[in-house]
């Protein structure tokens, strides 16, 4: 028999008794912590109404708890579905890493689906980003990134097919971009532009994405260059916000920044 909803599952049931001593919201707080332990990630927690009748407390003091979850990360809310324990941080992932290569080096299996890798004439707007001429032809790559099988990003990019002509012709299902510019050209990622923003997915992102249209992405906006300073591609990609989270460093002018001290998006 199914168990009902927002009901935790016999293995792990909500202790007897709140701990003494801390107020009753972070009390509730130290045991949804645990329950979410024990639970795993994806597992559906009990509802407010669940846990206020089984412990005798506010609606409003449950809420305190789950809320400071929710900001810390350990939990999630799917609307019209409840709330769920977040996946485990997997560490830092740094922009001038190609996925695949930051993907394997901690062990996780990278891959994609390949939604679009078609030329087309590069518009105004888009020349002047990739630094060539209006009407240039370029690729437009477009993929779906996963770690172990789980949907991770979008990346919609563009390149010069003038620069990287074989481009068109490779199938981008199982490849690293930045690999293949390296093996074939010889070019490596030296800067990037990026600009981040939180934005809504569309319906059709969100269901590739695996989440609904309410939950928040963090897209970012980059211009990569070589080494030598000349552009590599300009793209756009949608990362799921219940997996990323964005880190900045600041610095007075002059100042280096302390060793291992990285700027980025963080992935969980």
């Amino acid at each position: 028999m199914p168990r009902p909803r927002h009901q935790p599952p016999a293995g792990s049931p909500l202790p007897a008794r709140l701990p003494e001593g801390p107020p009753k919201a972070e009390a509730l707080a130290e045991v949804l912590q645990g329950l979410a332990d024990r639970l795993g990630p994806g597992a559906l927690m009990p509802s407010e109404r669940v846990i206020a009748e089984h412990y005798t407390v506010a609606r409003t003091t449950v809420r305190q708890a789950v809320e400071r979850l929710l900001a810390d990360g350990v939990l999630f809310r799917r609307h019209g579905h409840g709330t769920f324990v977040a996946e485990s941080r997997l560490g830092h992932m740094d922009l001038l890493t190609s996925f695949s290569r930051d993907m394997r080096a901690r062990g996780i299996r990278p891959g994609g689906t390949v939604l679009s890798a078609a030329p087309e004439r590069a518009t105004p707007a888009l020349a002047a980003r990739l630094q060539v001429g209006p009407g240039s032809p370029v690729l437009r790559l477009e993929r779906l990134r996963t770690a172990n099988g789980q949907p991770m990003a979008l990346e919609r990019t563009h390149l010069s097919l003038e620069r990287f002509p074989e481009l068109a012709r490779l199938d981008w299902t199982d490849r690293s971009l930045y690999e293949e510019l390296e093996q074939r050209w010889g070019v490596r990622v030296g800067t990037a532009q990026n600009r981040i923003t939180a934005v809504l997915p569309g319906p059709g992102d969100a269901a590739l994405l695996g989440i609904d249209a309410t939950e928040p992405c963090l897209c970012v906006e980059r211009v990569s260059y070589d080494e030598g300073g000349l552009v590599m591609e300009a793209g756009r990609s949608w990362y799921r916000g219940d997996r990323y989270e964005a880190m900045v460093q600041v610095q007075r002018p002059g100042r280096p920044l302390p060793t291992g001290t990285h700027t980025g998006t963080h992935q969980y």
